[in-house]
């Protein structure tokens, strides 16, 4: 049995044989003075204290438990590396880092990143040796300063209301990998449905040619390739068995990419979205976005899961509620988790942690660009995805109103990245420019929510709960992508418990107002999805369906039932 903790490959779209999980047991100190480049730790070859890499030096399962505020902490360990005669690169791998991350090989800087939610690597091969080498990594944190998207963080020293413990340093995967001089950097897949053909957009390093070889259930299905000189290479690929990606159903290709001495093993969905009026489109066909809002915390890990079955776990709860897909919110999630949700046919919208940034600012587009088109990049090619949101929430920052053109830059960069999916430019408020308008809404009477959006489903002006700020666009999606927040707890967070509305006072008076909350945005035919809060208590905040290390507070069938039934739009049937 392995002692290395989460063994898998982080990332499953782009796996190559020769890699080295660097996870397990590091040399670690906190260095809360934010001395310990004047104290040349980047030069030690071993620390005063240990911790569990990949986890947070807050969480339990770090061995640490620390979960006052960190403003530096160091990470040190040996490690044995081969270094290739043929000129083999090595890259060394983070997963993520929060949130200002510096390396050191053999003493010497191997490069520095910015962003505790985005992945990035380093070429080390000029800095290695055969044989033994020293790695030292420093993380600087401060969640306070307005220029760091910390998510829900909590700013102050203890967790409170829905702001929650905080994560330091290394908190993913970080690994070795080997590959030749002439290789892949990246690819971008884009499915045709109609014509059953996946288009690849490739990023290479050196001449060759790029094949490409795609299989289903083990079945060779097309195969293709195109010779580059170098740079971006484009790879059309038929396929002779069409299988969509779909909600509740996965359905991937595996796919093998190769290029001189690379071969790279990864996976794709054949998944379209179209926005047709006030409908969203998933292959042609009208889906109701039956969400829960996942934060993606776990009780001994804060944002890392123990292991990649807990991860999955969280899907398969979710959707024995009935619900067909998740708001990632207010956190990237790691490449294993979109893995699961790709292969169960989960929808998914990916959300950056915003909060904690001042949008008021003029360098907060530097401070959040940058991680947020690297998120993008990485996770291009999870069909699961079905849009991006970069932004949730927008107060405003020490009683400044944000800048609207941080907003609007960031969704025209997003959009010119990526055009095949829709954006939210911010969840709920305020809105500059966006594909779909959404809102939150937790009012907790059924009528009185009703009487909300009662002149909406007639055909009228749609009623926002913010209109002093924002107006509603005419002839788009529609989704309440927060409501209900009901408070239920089962004794687990005594008396700083948090949520929305009075408690009910009964199971069966929770139940009666879940489900004639949700039946109000189902029952309308102009609402496109609906987003429940949440999927599991966090901490001190109780609203969820289960519990924080998610036992179920109800009977789920009865909640797979309200949330499983046809909802109006899905009626509607397309001209195309």
């Amino acid at each position: 049995m392995t002692t290395i903790p989460r063994p898998e490959h982080p990332q499953p779209q782009m796996r190559r044989e020769k890699w080295m999980n660097l996870n397990g047991e590091w040399n670690f100190c906190i260095d809360n003075g934010d001395s310990g480049k004047d104290r040349k730790l980047y030069q030690s070859t071993e620390l005063s204290g240990k911790i569990i890499v990949p986890f947070c030096p807050e969480s339990t399962l770090s061995g640490i438990g620390h979960v006052d505020f960190m403003s530096s902490v160091w990470y040190q360990r040996k490690l044995m590396l081969k270094k290739e005669l043929d000129g083999s690169r090595i890259l060394l791998h983070f997963g993520a880092v929060d949130y200002h991350c510096s390396v050191w090989v053999n003493g010497k800087p191997a490069g520095e990143h910015l962003g505790g939610y985005s992945s990035f690597a380093f070429d080390i091969t000029d800095l290695a040796r055969d044989g033994e080498n020293n790695l030292v990594v420093n993380a600087r944190d401060d969640v306070r300063c307005g220029l760091q998207p910390r998510g829900k963080q909590s700013p102050d020293y203890f967790s409170n209301g829905c702001n929650y413990t905080r994560t330091t340093g290394i908190w993913q995967t970080v690994w070795i990998e080997y590959v030749p001089k002439d290789h892949i950097c990246s690819v971008q897949y884009y499915p045709n449905i109609a014509d059953n053909v996946l288009t690849i957009k490739a990023r290479v390093q050196g001449q060759g040619f790029l094949r490409a070889e795609a299989s289903y259930e083990g079945r060779t299905c097309g195969s293709a390739a195109a010779k580059s000189a170098g740079g971006t290479v484009l790879v059309s690929l038929p396929l002779t068995e069409a299988h969509l990606w779909e909600p509740g159903h996965g359905r991937l290709y595996d796919l093998k990419l190769s290029f001189g001495e690379d071969c790279v093993k990864s996976y794709f969905g054949m998944r379209e979205i179209r926005i047709d009026g006030e409908r969203v489109l998933i292959n042609g066909r009208s889906v109701f976005q039956r969400l829960v809002l996942d934060q993606g915390y776990y009780p001994d890990g804060i944002y890392t899961a123990p292991s990649q079955e807990e991860m999955a776990r969280d899907i398969e709860i979710s959707l024995a509620a009935g619900y067909n897909g998740a708001r990632l919110h207010q956190k990237i999630f790691e490449p294993r988790y979109l893995y699961h949700c790709d292969r169960l046919g989960y929808l998914v919208w990916e959300e950056h942690g915003c909060w904690g940034l001042d949008y008021s600012s003029p360098r907060a587009l530097a401070a959040f660009l940058p991680e947020w088109m690297e998120a993008l990049e990485r996770d291009f090619n999870h069909p699961a995805i079905i849009g991006w949101c970069p932004f949730n929430e927008t107060w405003d920052f020490e009683g400044r109103k944000q800048d609207e053109s941080l907003l609007k830059v960031v969704y025209q960069a997003t959009k010119l990245f990526d055009s095949t999916r829709p954006c939210i430019d911010t969840s709920g408020s305020y809105h500059v420019i966006t594909d779909i308008y959404d809102l939150h809404d937790y009012e907790q009477d059924p009528d009185e929510l009703a009487r909300h959006y009662a002149s909406f489903k007639e055909g009228g002006e749609l009623r926002d709960t913010h209109p002093q700020r924002q107006t509603p666009v005419k002839g788009i999606p529609v989704f309440i992508s927060e409501y209900g927040g009901i408070r239920w707890d089962t004794g687990s967070a005594k008396e700083r418990d948090w949520g929305y509305g009075e408690r009910p006072k009964t199971r069966e008076e929770f139940i009666e107002r879940y489900q004639r909350l949700t039946e109000v945005i189902l029952d309308n035919p102009r609402m496109s999805g609906f987003c429940y809060t949440q999927l599991y208590d966090v901490e001190q905040e109780v609203n969820g369906l289960y519990t924080y290390d998610r036992k179920p507070k109800f009977d789920m069938k009865v909640f797979q039932e309200i949330n499983s039934r046809r909802a109006a739009i899905e009626g509607i049937i397309s001209d195309n």
